[in-house]
């Protein structure tokens, strides 16, 4: 189980807690991809979270981040980035980029990522940290994330940082021949992190993970899900 610190003070102390998450958090539980883990090592999660919570920041553990919002489980980030098989070409779509944290990741990892986010506020301090902080291939945009965004389709992986009560179609309609969605589809309690591969045009679905995440808004989110009836 992952330990406690007090807040680290140097850099060299960060570097110890994010190898600590690394190991036991990460690699422990099957992540394998050699460019994952060290993307999860060389971002500093703390830079992430809010002051308050610097010493929680490599926790095993989703934290707040205002606006009823969280940045996730480091896991759960780690799972999300390996469930669409990013080789450093793909060009990524993001839905609820919060922190900027999973954004961070997967512009590691892929050529150029485009990151939604519908809180103006969680907006503008994604835009400044990843600026401040060096993710030159990476823009976060204010936007509806259920609707996708179709000015930079088709995407290669897509990957969305919250749960729906199901797959909205605009997002599988922006995948790319051979592309992944990975999503977390369910009730508001718990979901089914799903993997959807367009192959030949069909959507090859499998289940990866059981989880829990903040809800997805939006037209073909939970604000509108009670007047919808899921297709699937």
């Amino acid at each position: 189980m992952f330990e406690r610190h007090n807040a680290p003070t140097s850099y060299d102390e960060f570097e110890f807690v994010r190898r600590q998450m690394v190991e036991r958090q990460i690699r422990v539980r099957g992540i394998r991809d050699t460019r994952l883990l060290a993307a999860m090592m060389a971002i500093p999660r703390h830079a992430f979270v809010p002051r308050e919570r610097i010493s929680d920041a490599y926790a095993d553990a989703p934290l707040p981040i205002g606006d009823d919002q969280t940045i996730s489980q480091p896991f759960m980030v780690a799972a999300m980035a390996d469930a669409v098989v990013l080789k450093g070409d793909e060009r990524v779509l993001e839905i609820g980029a919060g922190s900027g944290y999973q954004a961070a990741v997967l512009s590691l990892l892929a050529r150029d990522v485009t990151a939604i986010e519908t809180i103006p506020r969680l907006v503008g301090r994604a835009r400044e940290r990843l600026g401040r902080l060096g993710y030159r291939n990476v823009r976060v945009i204010e936007a509806d994330g259920s609707l996708g965004w179709t000015l930079s389709a088709p995407y290669d992986a897509i990957v969305v940082s919250a749960a729906a009560p199901f797959v909205p179609q605009p997002l599988l309609d922006q995948l790319a021949e051979g592309g992944r969605l990975a999503i977390p589809v369910g009730d508001a309690e718990f979901q089914q992190v799903l993997r959807i591969t367009n192959r030949d045009g069909q959507a090859v679905r499998e289940q990866l993970y059981r989880c829990r995440f903040v809800p997805l808004v939006g037209r073909h989110g939970w604000s509108d899900a009670v007047q919808k009836v899921p297709s699937e």
